[in-house]
C-alpha cells in the first residue's frame, strides 16, 4: 500500500501546485489582457478619422436601406467597447446620425420621412492586429442598446478598462 500512497500523495501536490501557480499567474494575465485592451483602444482613436470615412464608403455602397442615398453622417465622439462572446474579438460602436434623399426610381421621392435624420450605431472591428469596418449599422439604436439588443453575442467591455484608454 506504500506505493499507492505515495502515488496519490504526489498527484495531489502537483495538482496544488498547478492551482497554485495559474492563480498565481492570473494577475499577469489580467494585465496584459488590459494592456491590450488598452492598445487596441488608442489605435482605434488614432485610425478614428480614416475608419469613419471607410464607414461611410461601405455603409452608403450597401444599398441600404433600399431606394436612398446617404448624403450626411455625424459621428458622436463617445466609443462603447463590446467584445463577441465566440470569437472574443472586440468591437467598437460609435452613435451616428443619418441623412438620406430618395434616388429617383427607387420608389421612395414621395415619402415625406426620408429627409428626416435617423439615429444608429455604427459598427467597427479589431481583427487583432488593425482597426476594419464592413459598413454595418444599427438603426434606431444607440451602442448601448446595440449590446443589449446582441446580448446573446456581445458583452460590455468592463469600463474600468475603457477608462484607461
Amino acid at each position: 500500500m506504500g506505493p499507492a500512497l505515495y502515488l496519490i500523495a504526489t498527484c495531489a501536490v502537483a495538482v496544488v501546485a498547478g492551482l497554485a501557480t495559474a492563480l498565481a499567474l492570473r494577475p499577469i494575465r489580467m494585465a496584459r489582457q488590459a494592456e491590450r485592451l488598452a492598445r487596441s483602444q488608442r489605435d482605434f482613436h488614432r485610425q478614428r478619422e480614416q475608419l469613419e470615412a471607410k464607414f461611410i464608403e461601405r455603409a452608403s455602397q450597401s444599398g441600404k436601406p433600399r431606394g436612398l442615398r446617404w448624403t450626411d453622417v455625424a459621428f458622436d465622439d463617445d466609443v462603447v467597447y463590446a467584445r463577441d462572446r465566440k470569437s472574443g474579438g472586440l468591437k467598437a460602436l460609435v452613435a451616428i446620425e443619418v441623412s438620406f434623399e430618395a434616388i429617383e426610381g427607387g420608389g421612395m421621392e414621395h415619402v415625406e420621412a426620408v429627409s428626416n435624420v435617423r439615429a444608429a450605431t455604427a459598427e467597427f472591428l479589431y481583427d487583432g492586429t488593425r482597426w476594419k469596418t464592413d459598413g454595418r449599422v444599427y438603426f434606431n439604436l444607440a451602442p448601448t442598446a446595440t449590446v443589449k439588443y446582441l446580448a446573446s453575442d456581445l458583452e460590455l467591455v468592463a469600463e474600468e478598462h475603457a477608462a484607461k484608454a
